[in-house]
């Protein structure tokens, strides 16, 4: 009895993970229509693909049976909840209203970039020129705290791996399994070059249309977890080896760093593009945003398709 309804507990939590990524994809539609084709790419590739496998391998990692967990005080982690949401309630209570006409950002700040972007950045997509110019020091705090948090996440999870093949040959029955669906991994086969290329794409030419880094990154990422859940983890280590990834997650964060770096060590300030190229600042603004966006790639790559290894390779 306890067996039949861990069964459909776990059926129901399949169907509310397969909703949850029927309705990102929903809403990366939803943001094609709304001209945020950049938010688009992001939500399509994170939200109904990464995200729901990262939940599905969740829930195929979890035991049937709930275990008890060892008597202790829950005093101090409640008031550490509470304390939080109290100061996160505090911090909203300045924000204006969404959707304000009076909002600040509609008088000052919008206007300032979209007139300002054409002769000082020369960047087509105002939206690259704001997260990699005008927000450089934001965007490398978020490629920082996406380094960060891929650390905590692979040192919570990253232990009690499976062996690989050369040491157990054979020993994923799921694997052998996938080996029967000849169409699927033909699929698979032609699908994943032009992911792979769509990938290039959007980081090349993100300072002209949609796209930059991350949504390359996550693109690019998410092309790979396809090809190991359908050819396996062992054979897409191969290709992409652990070692590999290690060092994009923190390679991407240092060439962001050191193009900022550079400018300053060729007499502007941190993150001043134009000083890369004194003849002409428009050329190097646009080097400048192509480096900073090619560290956010890298890092948020490797970073995507090391936790998938992590979670890939544990045991239940």
């Amino acid at each position: 009895m306890v067996t039949a309804l861990a069964v459909i507990r776990l059926r129901d939590l399949f169907a509310v993970i397969m909703l949850f990524g029927i309705y990102s994809l929903l809403s990366a539609s939803l943001f094609v229509v709304l001209d945020a084709v950049d938010v688009a790419f992001t939500e399509a590739s994170v939200g109904a693909g990464i995200a729901t496998v990262f939940m599905l391998g969740t829930l195929a990692l979890t035991k049937s049976r709930e275990k008890i967990p060892a008597a202790h005080k829950q005093v101090l982690p409640l008031l550490a909840v509470l304390g939080t949401g109290a100061v996160l309630i505090y911090g909203t209570s300045d924000i204006p209203y969404y959707g304000d006409p009076s909002n600040p950002i509609h008088h000052h700040v919008a206007p300032r970039y979209l007139e300002g972007s054409a002769t000082e950045i020369g960047v087509p997509n105002v939206v690259s020129a704001v997260l990699a110019s005008y927000r450089g020091y934001d965007t490398l705090g978020e490629t920082t705290v996406v380094f960060t948090a891929a650390i905590g996440v692979l040192v919570l999870i990253g232990g009690a791996r499976r062996p690989h093949s050369e040491e157990s040959p054979r020993s994923d029955p799921k694997q052998e399994l996938m080996k029967q669906y000849s169409i699927l991994r033909l699929i698979t086969k032609l699908l994943l070059p032009l992911i792979l290329l769509f990938a290039l794409y959007v980081q090349f030419h993100g300072d002209f249309g949609p796209g930059g880094g991350f949504q390359a990154g996550v693109i690019f990422a998410a092309g790979f977890v396809l090809y190991a859940l359908v050819y396996g983890l062992d054979q897409a280590r191969q290709i992409m080896p652990p070692w590999l990834l290690r060092i994009g997650i923190s390679l991407g964060v240092l060439i962001y760093a050191g193009v900022g770096v550079a400018g300053i060590l060729l007499g502007g300030a941190f993150l001043d593009y134009g000083v890369l190229d004194p003849h002409d600042p428009m050329h190097g603004q646009h080097l400048g945003i192509f480096l900073v966006e090619l560290g956010v790639g890298i890092t948020v790559s490797a970073v995507m398709i090391s936790i998938f290894y992590a979670f890939a390779g544990r045991g239940r």
